[in-house]
């Protein structure tokens, strides 16, 4: 079940990555790097094999997204998961650097 996810985050000082996380084993991953103080960008979404279509790239975005906003950031999209989520829902473009 979803409810056993959870989403940490890792920052290094040039990025980081969102991890997704299911009874202590690493499912999927959200790589960024910072291109300024004020936007980072998305570039690269992976979720194991065995995850997918269980909305944990979805659940990393969101956690990308949450932080970006409570930190007042931009997000670069570079990954294409990430590329067509902005470009099929609005709700991102707050964070969303090309808008």
């Amino acid at each position: 079940k979803q409810s056993d996810m959870q989403i940490k985050q890792e920052e290094k000082p040039t990025g980081g990555r969102f991890v997704a996380l299911e009874n202590g084993v690493e499912i999927g991953q959200m790589e960024y790097e910072w291109d300024d103080k004020e936007r980072f960008a998305i570039t690269h979404t992976l979720v194991g094999k065995a995850y997918e279509g269980r909305g944990v790239a979805r659940a990393l975005l969101d956690e990308a997204v949450a932080y970006a906003r409570q930190n007042n950031k931009k997000i670069r999209a570079v990954c294409s998961y990430v590329v067509a989520q902005f470009a099929r829902h609005s709700v991102y473009d707050d964070v969303n650097s090309s808008k």
